[in-house]
């Protein structure tokens, strides 16, 4: 099951997309505060960014380690690796976004959580997208139309209707940076290397053929 899980879990993030979607539409609006709800729906974004990511259209695997970090010679595990995108993208990061939603008066808390969302776009919006010669990377769909939005209406629901904790908001950037560096950055960092290479169907994805071509230039230059 476990393995399964590794192999599929964007899909399966896709899936409980869905299933929160229905749970907060009849129950979660009702039963939860507002702040809480907001931080719901954040980690529901980080759900289809990932989907994005990994699914449809998909190939941010390629896109990153040899596009972004110009890893020719095992681009398929190196930086990134199924495993690695495992432990980060589910374990740490529904951790991360999650564990939040049942604090919601330690804004600094949330707002590390929203405002990583935030931060994406500097990857998904510019340094990768230029190197694609793209306007767009996989990623950057939810980026800007959920995650950002949603941060906006965290910032203003805060300085809003919990204006005591609002200073805290401050504290969101630095520990959104934080965020990124543990659940992301550091497992690339120590997992690198440890095998477990992407299957052929979640290479290639967004700009398939330009991706395969500028890999095969790019083999041809090093021999």
């Amino acid at each position: 099951m476990l393995k399964l899980w590794r192999k599929y879990w964007y899909y399966i993030g896709g899936v409980l997309f869905v299933a929160a979607a229905f749970a907060m539409g009849f129950w979660g609006a009702q039963s939860l505060s507002r702040i809480q709800v907001i931080l719901v729906f954040s980690w529901m974004a980080m759900l289809v960014h990932q989907f994005e990511e990994y699914a449809l259209p998909g190939g941010f695997p390629l896109i990153s380690n040899f596009i972004g970090s110009g890893e020719v010679e095992h681009p398929e595990e190196s930086p990134l690796n199924q495993l690695q995108c495992f432990v980060s993208n589910v374990i740490f990061c529904y951790l991360a976004y999650l564990i939040p939603v049942f604090f919601p008066n330690l804004i600094w808390m949330g707002a590390s959580q929203v405002f990583a969302g935030v931060l994406q776009l500097q990857a998904h919006g510019f340094s990768l997208n230029r190197k694609l010669k793209s306007v767009y990377s996989p990623g950057l769909g939810a980026v800007v139309f959920l995650q950002i939005p949603l941060a906006v209406y965290y910032i203003y629901y805060v300085c809003a209707y919990m204006q005591g904790n609002a200073w805290q908001l401050l504290l969101g950037v630095p520990g959104a940076l934080l965020l990124l560096l543990f659940v992301f950055l550091l497992p690339i960092r120590f997992m690198k290397g440890t095998g477990h290479p992407f299957e052929e169907r979640e290479l290639y994805g967004y700009k398939r053929e330009f991706v395969k071509k500028e890999l095969r230039n790019a083999r041809s230059k090093t021999k």
